[in-house]
């Protein structure tokens, strides 16, 4: 599985929450919504297929925020932010993922 699809498995435990993944795809910027196990670019258009992948394999996640859903990027409410892949660890294993 990969690092996106753990992400989406998480929300999918975690209703309540958004995260929201900056990552580097090809040496480019991208930003990541994922909620209730789904994942869009806000920075790229997203394929209507979900089994096309948001981000390939070979992207770099930089940060993941976690946020109270629904998001609201106007009002955003965050519960942590600047969490590392290597940081995000404890709560995948948490919830199983």
């Amino acid at each position: 599985m990969n690092k996106l699809s753990r992400l989406e498995k998480y929300t999918e435990k975690r209703r309540q929450e958004v995260l929201l993944v900056t990552a580097e795809v090809n040496g480019e910027p991208d930003q990541i919504v994922v909620f209730r196990g789904f994942s869009s670019s806000l920075m790229r258009s997203t394929a209507f297929d979900p089994d096309v992948p948001v981000l390939p394999d070979d992207a770099t996640i930089l940060t993941v925020d976690r946020l109270l859903g629904p998001y609201d990027p106007a009002n955003p409410q965050y519960l942590q932010q600047g969490l590392t892949w290597e940081t995000v660890q404890p709560l995948l294993v948490e919830a199983g993922v």
